[in-house]
């Protein structure tokens, strides 16, 4: 952590919270967990207000990542190593742009989709974003999210600072170890595309492959199969609804009990949903007397 104010430490009004010397001997606190714990000790020492809190760290590269570090209290951050990352990639862009005008580009691009992430919640300025924590908790647990995200609702529970801790340490293993398969290269991550070695997605190869042969045979084997990829996710555990068993509130409903679908149709109204997210077939239908 950098202290910068004038009349030296004591008078410092800018805190700058940076993972850019970490080595092999040395691993980053996670920058957003970093950010939050800072900002809320502040908050109950009361001097939030007198000082402003900077993130210089390698972590962030898209919206996502900025617009969670904005949410806990970050005035603002550097991301040295997309920066870096675009300077290494300046010769494999398709126009011939200078580094500057590339991290003109980027910055531009970030700052436009934080807007876009602001006015869905009604807010129009960074300064009401900043510290606003507008998010919930998924998979973390309340004792952990109590210390260090004050405030941030959290209903499912989940990791804690030792799991994070774990896979910080995992994480810097691979950087800085010695194996073969990351010797010369960064691990992708699969997190944009599927990678046999990366994150888990809903959609593998192996389900598209199963959906696009069913509906080109008309197989209903091979579609039960494609369905069965995707509707049993409590194997994966990749979603809530995974985590969960369906129980019985009581005895089912006689068939004949229930009304017909023709009659309960007639109460659906979908006049405020756009034609971006339904058809223009089902916008039809569901005016139909």
């Amino acid at each position: 952590m950098r202290r910068c104010g004038k009349g030296g430490a004591r008078r410092a009004n800018i805190l700058i919270l940076t993972d850019r010397e970490t080595d092999g001997a040395h691993l980053p606190i996670p920058a957003l967990l970093a950010t939050s714990a800072v900002h809320h000790h502040l908050i109950r020492a009361g001097l939030r207000t007198k000082v402003g809190l900077v993130i210089e760290t390698g972590s962030a590269r898209e919206v996502h990542h900025f617009a969670m570090l904005a949410g806990y209290g970050a005035e603002a951050f550097h991301p040295y190593l997309a920066f870096e990352t675009l300077a290494a990639m300046q010769g494999q862009l398709p126009a011939d742009l200078t580094h500057a005008e590339i991290c003109k580009r980027f910055t531009k691009s970030v700052a436009k989709g934080l807007l876009k992430v602001m006015s869905k919640m009604g807010i129009s300025t960074y300064q009401s974003y900043c510290g606003a924590q507008i998010f919930e908790a998924i998979g973390l647990n309340s004792v952990f999210v109590d210390k260090y995200f004050t405030g941030t609702p959290t209903r499912v529970e989940g990791a804690g600072l030792t799991e994070i801790a774990e896979e910080a340490v995992r994480w810097h293993r691979q950087a800085y170890g010695d194996a073969p398969l990351y010797r010369d290269a960064l691990d992708a991550g699969g997190e944009y595309a599927y990678r046999v070695r990366g994150e888990e997605h809903m959609w593998t190869p192996q389900s598209i492959a199963k959906l696009q042969h069913a509906t080109r045979t008309g197989s209903s084997q091979t579609y039960k199969e494609y369905a069965a990829l995707i509707n049993d996710q409590n194997e994966r555990l990749m979603t809530l609804r995974g985590l969960f068993e369906i129980k019985k509130a009581a005895a089912p409903i006689p068939l004949e009990e229930v009304e017909a679908a023709k009659e309960i149709v007639k109460r659906f109204a979908t006049g405020a949903m756009s034609l971006g997210s339904i058809s223009t077939e089902a916008h039809t239908r569901s005016r139909l007397p």
